[in-house]
């Protein structure tokens, strides 16, 4: 454990990626399997089940470092980590010394944080308090992490992934393949990742997901002509892979989740497609025959088995837009627009009964006859669970810059622009893949609520809320956190300090000045939000030192901004 914790230590201190990597790298060659199993999953996001509350974990902190709660609450608001304020707050370790193997990372897994789902919980106290009295500094905190399910370290789970690799001497590549949906509890998880006999091919699981990078106005000038790329919507869905193998529908999600039982309808469709196939794609809510947006498909996301009345209400499709297999052959380095072409068949092939699918051929020469080896696409607008994510020929980047400003729309985010010969690869592909979302909502909105933030950002108020003006008040409808720069954030911490109305805990009223430009990827009518409305990924586009508050947008304008028919006239 006090290892670990030097790991996290080393990691906090450098931004550079190589020493990052280095340290891993180390660490992984080092540790013993069942650590490294545990370091694997905590450092690619996966936490152990939270055993309590915020407020209970204060209260045994308050009580052992013998302080007033009111003290503790004190310290918590200015330190602004709880994990760090617990730590920093309870007394030096009490317990005695640990030899290296009690002390090892997955022995204060199992034995102080994966307890049962029916233990008491004076039990879980008596654990917690346990683990506070024999860990010490570092180790602490990590801890306390681990237990509020704010354990985050500043590395990518590709860099992660890359150290492990580089540790046993094994392709990253193979290694990120294995890991796909590879979360079970045996201690023998990363003799199986990296096991250099490379004969399994891990059948059984979905491939990595290749992403895109986002496009800025300057690339198209890097990108030749539209002719080059394949053009499509961008889906405001879920991605997932549906895979067809050994005579079984599996659907994964990207956030490697089997997501079969939730979505039967595509299970069932899915099930005609040929023995070894996969597709990738993105799962949608239909309705009145279009997408619909994605608070329609949170209806889906929360139910593991949907009743009748909301597979009815709310119908899924899947948007397909590549096949990574095909007759149990991994075709991703196909070129794309070859892979799109045999997808085509084969849902063609899904709803006429034909069983003659054309095979990939051979790659050609850069641009030489791109479309005699593809089939034609067959444009549907039928009900069809599956069907083929439609594509755009647009003549010139100025056509497709106005087609995408046309698609602001529920269920729809931009375009996908992906090159005609491009590969599927793992991550990001550099210069191949791009998307070029349409531009967000904005309205302009007044500060009326501060709270100070987390981690680097503790000690100041950064986390803000924001109104808009409805018969004659202000009336706040969303918060946001980011899109200021350092010196923004601490000439309004000075703001908020000094224009302090009332105080409610940790959040400050202030004074109704200061008002910003906010972005918005996506509004909707709700009537879960005291002000009707509810907003997707807001963030702060600047602050408008050139309005008052009185300047501010009003509600109902922001209500438009979520209704088509109104943004349209």
């Amino acid at each position: 454990m006090k290892r670990f914790a030097q790991l996290i230590r080393e990691l906090d201190e450098t931004t550079k990626t190589n020493r990052k990597v280095d340290t891993l790298t180390c660490w992984f060659r080092e540790a013993t399997a069942e650590d490294a199993h545990w370091a694997l999953r905590f450092l690619c996001g996966r936490r152990p089940r939270r055993l309590v509350t915020i407020r209970q974990l204060q209260s045994w902190c308050a009580e052992v470092a013998e302080f007033p709660q009111w003290m503790f609450d004190e310290c918590y608001e200015f330190v602004g980590d709880l994990a760090e304020t617990i730590a920093l707050l309870l007394p030096e370790r009490t317990g005695n010394s640990l030899n290296a193997d009690e002390c090892s990372l997955h022995q204060v897994v199992h034995k102080f944080l994966l307890l049962p789902a029916d233990t008491e919980l004076f039990e879980i106290r008596e654990h917690v308090l346990a683990a506070w009295s024999l860990l010490d500094g570092q180790e602490r905190l990590v801890f306390n992490k681990l237990l509020t399910g704010g354990f985050r370290v500043g590395v990518s789970r590709k860099l992660v992934v890359r150290a492990l690799a580089a540790a046993h001497d094994i392709d990253p590549s193979v290694v990120t393949h294995r890991l796909m949906g590879a979360w079970h509890e045996e201690p023998n998880l990363i003799q199986y990742l990296t096991n250099s006999d490379l004969s399994d091919t891990v059948r059984s699981r979905p491939y990595p997901f290749c992403l895109a990078h986002s496009l800025t106005n300057s690339d198209l000038d890097l990108m030749g002509v539209p002719d080059h790329w394949i053009i499509e919507r961008k889906w405001d869905g879920i991605r997932a892979q549906i895979i067809r193998r050994a005579n079984t529908v599996t659907i994964w999600s990207r956030g490697e989740e089997i997501v079969s039982q939730q979505f039967p309808e595509l299970s069932d469709a899915a099930r005609e497609l040929p023995e070894g196939t996969v597709l990738d794609g993105e799962i949608l809510i239909w309705l009145h025959e279009a997408p619909a947006g994605f608070s329609a498909l949170q209806k889906r996301l929360g139910r593991k088995i949907p009743g009748a009345k909301i597979l009815k209400d709310f119908p899924a499709r899947f948007a397909a837009f590549d096949l990574l297999e095909s007759d149990g052959v991994d075709i991703r380095s196909a070129p794309l627009h070859q892979r799109r072409g045999l997808l085509n068949t084969i849902l063609e092939s899904m709803f006429t009964g034909s069983t003659k699918l054309n095979r990939i051929p051979k790659q050609r020469s850069l641009f030489d006859d791109l479309h005699d080896t593809e089939q034609p696409e067959q444009q549907t607008n039928d009900t069809r669970s599956i069907f083929l994510s439609e594509c755009f020929t647009p003549q010139t980047w100025q056509e497709c810059s106005e087609l995408r400003a046309q698609l602001h729309a529920p269920g729809i985010e931009g375009l996908m622009i992906k090159h005609r010969l491009s590969v599927y690869g793992a991550g990001r592909a550099t210069g191949e893949w791009w998307k070029w979302k349409v531009d967000p909502y904005r309205c302009d909105a007044v500060l009326v609520y501060a709270q100070r933030g987390h981690g680097r950002r503790a000690g100041m108020y950064t986390d803000y809320t924001f109104a808009v003006w409805h018969d004659g008040q202000l009336v706040p409808f969303t918060k946001a956190y980011s899109g200021l720069t350092d010196e923004e954030l601490q000439e309004v911490d000075r703001f908020v300090q000094s224009h302090t109305l009332e105080r409610f805990g940790p959040v400050r009223k202030v004074q109704p000045e200061l008002v910003f430009e906010l972005a918005f990827e996506g509004l909707q009518r709700s009537d879960r939000h005291k002000a009707g409305i509810a907003v997707r990924f807001p963030r702060i586009v600047r602050q408008r030192t050139d309005k008052t508050a009185q300047d501010a947008d009003t509600l109902d304008m922001v209500r438009r901004l979520a209704d088509p028919a109104d943004r349209a006239s």
